[in-house]
């Protein structure tokens, strides 16, 4: 696995190379925070293997400063889902269901993301898993470590406008 503060720089770099300006708001532990405009987001990537398939996976929590969705979970597998695929995330021993397309997966709505963030800020692992395109399983295990802090930092980052 990547030393997660190395990885976070990595992730803004992978990203998309024409962005507005991205500031990273802070790096704790296997999570980190960043803003770039009117979004801010806390992100880790999956430990393990998880990245073989020459794909990124990701799991993250953004803000919209602009008024948008606030509190949102994204899911990034480093493969393309099988259409109609379930999508389960267990976090400890609490498990939900995703709604999903192509290789990436989300809450079905406000609710959930509230109760699978405050799953999140009190858990040590989160594990999402599906069917890839090809047939296989898709399994990524994000360790916990940092990640309450990440989106304690990102909200506050979107919480008052940057200067």
């Amino acid at each position: 696995m990547i030393n997660g503060r190395y990885f976070v720089l990595a992730l803004l770099a992978f990203a998309s190379p024409v962005q507005a300006q991205k500031q990273a708001l802070g790096i704790f532990s296997l999570w980190g925070s960043f803003r770039d405009g009117s979004r801010c987001w806390a992100v880790s990537e999956p430990e393990g293997a998880a990245r073989r398939s020459g794909g990124r996976a990701f799991a993250s929590v953004s803000w919209s400063m602009a008024g948008g969705p606030r509190g949102q979970l994204a899911i990034h597998f480093a493969a393309p889902r099988r259409a109609g695929s379930a999508v389960l995330l267990r976090v400890d021993d609490r498990l939900f269901q995703l709604a999903g397309s192509g290789a990436d997966a989300w809450a079905a709505d406000a609710r959930a993301d509230a109760e699978i963030v405050a799953a999140m800020r009190t858990g040590v692992q989160m594990t999402v898993e599906s069917r890839a395109e090809t047939g296989g399983a898709l399994r990524d295990t994000y360790a916990l470590r940092g990640a309450a802090t990440a989106i304690d930092a990102a909200a506050i980052g979107c919480a008052r406008r940057p200067r």
